[in-house]
């Protein structure tokens, strides 16, 4: 590493490596996840049947959704974009390990305890939203959405593309949102923000998660906007208490 007296090419040629390393192991792991296919592919498709140990804990009546390929190179993409995404989110420590040790020679003492406890926080956060997603917000969409039928007529055929694309978005969605904890911290510890004032326009943000969610969400279903909503909104009560402490 440099020791924050480089020069500017210095630098440069040190993020190109950062990156690179980066890279290099995200595709490591990708390719890792794309050859434990089974294995990969137990865990994405296990929200799509009631033997899914979340359903069993709610005592759901039995269900399994069927799921179809329609494109001749369908299953293989989708293979390939749910491995990246493996490798993305496993990879994701050790990328953002690689950018704090290119970013703290440059910083103070303080600065760098301060952005490391940033960095863990928003990794933690980011983690835990999608393992919310993953038990709790995907499966209540699957069950209600793939189950829901006008008629005993018309039978739900879901595309595979669809699902995952749909999990994986969601996914994605809900790690970001949970960072706002973290986001109010910061804005707190900057001075813009403070516990009364998020009391204060806690009606306003009751009506901004709303809009949110209903553009984030990838349906647009009353259910799965509430099913997205509650936990945005408890983040929001949460951060209060962050914002206190």
């Amino acid at each position: 590493m440099t020791d924050g007296q480089g020069t500017f090419w210095e630098h440069l040629d040190e993020l190109r490596a950062v990156i690179l390393r980066s890279l290099c192991v995200v595709l490591v792991l990708a390719v890792v996840a794309f050859c434990l296919k089974d294995s990969l592919f137990a865990v994405v498709l296990a929200p799509r049947s009631s033997d899914f140990f979340v359903y069993r804990l709610m005592h759901a009546e039995p269900f399994s959704l069927h799921l179809m390929n329609t494109g001749l190179t369908e299953q293989f993409m989708t293979h390939m974009r749910v491995a990246v995404y493996a490798g993305l989110l496993f990879g994701l420590p050790y990328v953002l390990c690689q950018l704090m040790r290119f970013v703290s020679p440059g910083l103070y003492q303080s600065e760098r305890k301060a952005a490391v406890r940033v960095v863990v926080a928003s990794y933690v956060m980011f983690a835990v939203g999608t393992l919310v997603c993953y038990f709790v917000i995907f499966p209540l969409t699957v069950r209600f959405l793939g189950t829901y039928q006008v008629s005993p007529d018309v039978d739900n055929m879901l595309t595979l593309q669809s699902y995952v694309d749909t999990l994986i978005s969601m996914n994605l969605v809900m790690g970001v949102v949970f960072e706002l904890p973290v986001v109010c911290a910061i804005l707190s510890r900057m001075g813009f923000i403070n516990r009364r004032l998020m009391r204060y326009y806690r009606r306003h943000a009751l009506v901004a998660i709303l809009v949110v969610a209903a553009v984030i969400t990838p349906t647009t279903d009353v259910f799965t906007l509430l099913v997205v909503a509650l936990p945005i909104w408890l983040l929001y009560e949460g951060s209060m208490l962050v914002v206190k402490v």
